[in-house]
């Protein structure tokens, strides 16, 4: 999909359905060309957001054990 966009003393704006779900974007210029390149968000930033209840108390201090052993 192409769009056309007017270049301001500001700058371009990128349509926003260009953009669903990205949250940050990388702008290089690579000579004549100027790409707009979404950056991954690492899981890693993730790790523990969600945690589970479980009836073991050292899970944390063991987990390569639970893991590993099941």
């Amino acid at each position: 999909m192409r769009v056309k966009a007017k270049v301001t003393d500001q700058g371009v704006v990128v349509p926003k359905k260009f953009l669903k779900g990205i949250k940050e974007v990388e702008i290089r210029k690579d000579n004549r060309d100027i790409l707009v390149v979404p950056i991954a968000e690492d899981p890693i930033f993730h790790l523990g957001s969600e945690p589970i209840d479980d009836d073991i108390e050292d899970a944390a201090e063991n987990h390569d054990t639970y893991i590993y052993s099941r």
